[in-house]
């Protein structure tokens, strides 16, 4: 078992030399790119791990009519298959409450209402226990405006009964073969003190302990992980914690953001900052990975339950076409290097700050409150029509697929950060109108396709095209959209292919297209066999 100083200085070592290898790679790509693949030579199964998991924000937003309506369409067009949630155990979802005697008294329809929808569309809970229902908690101390408890609770065995009860309702509802399937995830960002937690470590390891040991009574196949904290913090003392107690551990979880600062800045006072760094979020995570697939953990999971440019739901960046690229660029980055990275999140009906009051204000949201999607959207949707082959590619901003029905995909992009300085804010300057500059062309270059008839399909994200907050922009930023203004930006952002076209494939097996690409567009050519 390695030492806990080890194993920072072994992280703190890698991250520099990854930070100069990173930076070498990292030169800009060139004016005239060309994107050449051979139909026949493939680098295995694409791996996934983007559509994993997707984020939402609270349990409780989860009852409501629009936010099932929205998951149902994110759910289909995106592929996400687990998804992960604040909230489960706070009052407003009436878990938990205790009679005159102190005696617990244990309430799971609103739950049972929230997983019996995941499961009729075909989705799994990323199980977060969080937070402490006000009778269980040792004090009362909240976050957010619907004032989620994060104190520990006042006795440990009556939440080790809670969430014992709270697994046996999930295995007797669903099924032992399903649950088995879903990860329970021990809290959230307890090293930020003060915030989602009051106490300490030492407290949360014990909490860990105790829930741990809960699930694990009910059946020694459920999946249980954290420490969820920001940054990869506390991971080696959890990974040393555990071996040493022999208690239980089955995954890893840790959250990473992209900007510089403003931590849990709800309305943008403060002010975010996009990192120019061109390895910020991706060189941690492929750090972290590369130390803990060569130490005797090898074989733990790693999710990233949270992930996003801006920790911020007022950062105008969510908002902006170039947020579509920018998700492509971090995501190509990290590889293999975890298991999932579950976007934060998939709607702006998202009320950690209370109700907002404009339909585009920077939230977290692939879509925002009306169900408009974001340029953010588009990319998980345009990597949803990738095959599940990959293609030997050598190109550093794309995917290259084919199906096994034949048809091949190539996704590719620029993504330019540009924001003028170093220090200015995400806040005065993704707020308005942004055009893109021309850098060139890229070549689509491919042998080897089987002949035949095809249909040529490209679909495009950049400025003013499904770039929905351009629209808005436009329009003037009403404080609120009519019926007809929903719809117009909608229409004119619907995520339809720009171009379709029949195409014939020679004997040769030869096809080549040039694009001319802008700072921060994103294209899918797909070539669909008829």
């Amino acid at each position: 078992m390695f030492k806990k100083n080890l194993f920072i200085l072994s992280i703190g070592l890698l991250c520099l030399i990854a930070s100069h290898l990173m930076g070498q790679s990292n030169k800009p790509l060139p004016s005239n790119r060309v994107i050449k693949i051979d139909y026949n030579k493939t680098a295995g199964a694409l791996n996934t791990m983007f559509k994993e998991c997707i984020g939402a924000g609270r349990a409780n937003e989860g009852l409501r009519a629009d936010w099932q309506k929205q998951l149902t369409l994110t759910n289909k067009e995106c592929g996400f298959k687990y998804i992960r949630m604040h909230g489960l155990l706070s009052d407003d979802m009436g878990v938990y409450k205790e009679d005159a005697n102190g005696n617990p008294c244990y309430n799971y329809q609103y739950i049972d209402a929230l997983y019996d929808f995941l499961v009729s569309i075909k989705m799994k809970p990323f199980v977060e226990l969080s937070f402490m229902p006000t009778a269980l908690a040792s004090g009362t101390k909240t976050i957010f405006w619907w004032k989620g408890n994060v104190t520990p609770p006042k006795d440990y065995k009556k939440w080790q009964d809670l969430i014992k009860d709270l697994t046996l309702h999930f295995t007797n509802r669903y099924g032992a073969e399903e649950v088995k399937t879903w990860y329970f995830e021990v809290w959230n960002e307890p090293n930020l003190k003060g915030q989602f937690w009051t106490s300490t470590q030492e407290e949360y390891f014990k909490l860990y302990d105790y829930t741990s040991q809960a699930i694990k009574s009910v059946n020694a196949q459920y999946k249980v992980g954290g420490p969820a904290t920001a940054g990869i913090n506390w991971v080696s003392e959890l990974i040393d914690h555990c071996t040493k107690n022999a208690i239980p551990l089955d995954f890893i979880s840790t959250h990473s953001y992209g900007v510089k600062q403003g931590h849990l800045d709800e309305f943008g006072k403060a002010g975010t900052i996009l990192s120019k760094d061109p390895s910020s979020i991706s060189g941690g995570i492929v750090n972290f990975h590369n130390h803990m697939a060569n130490s005797p953990n090898s074989k733990l999971e790693l999710h990233y339950t949270e992930w996003n440019s801006s920790y911020s739901p007022s950062d105008p960046f969510h908002d902006s076409y170039q947020s579509a690229a920018y998700i492509l660029d971090k995501l190509k980055r990290i590889g293999n290097a975890a298991n999932s990275m579950s976007y934060w999140v998939f709607t702006d009906i998202f009320e950690e700050a209370g109700p907002r009051f404009t339909p585009f204000h920077g939230g977290f949201g692939l879509l925002n409150i009306e169900g408009i999607k974001k340029p953010s959207y588009f990319s998980y949707y345009l990597l949803n029509k990738l095959g599940e082959t990959e293609l030997t590619n050598s190109d550093s901003s794309s995917y290259t697929t084919k199906s096994a029905t034949g048809n091949i995909q190539v996704l590719f992009w620029n993504f330019k950060n540009t924001l003028p300085t170093d220090s200015t804010n995400d806040q005065s300057y993704f707020n308005q109108e942004i055009p893109s500059k021309p850098i060139g062309n890229v070549t689509i270059d491919l042998a080897n396709i089987p002949k035949g008839k095809y249909n040529l399909e490209i679909y495009k994200v950049g400025y003013k095209v499904n770039d929905p907050f351009t629209t808005y922009i436009l329009m003037g930023k009403p404080d609120q959209l009519t019926q007809q203004q929903v719809e117009t930006i909608k229409q004119q952002n619907s995520g339809l292919p720009i171009s379709s076209q029949p195409i014939i494939i020679r004997a040769d097996g030869k096809f080549t297209k040039n694009i001319a690409i802008n700072e921060n567009d994103v294209f899918l050519v797909n070539i669909v066999k008829q």
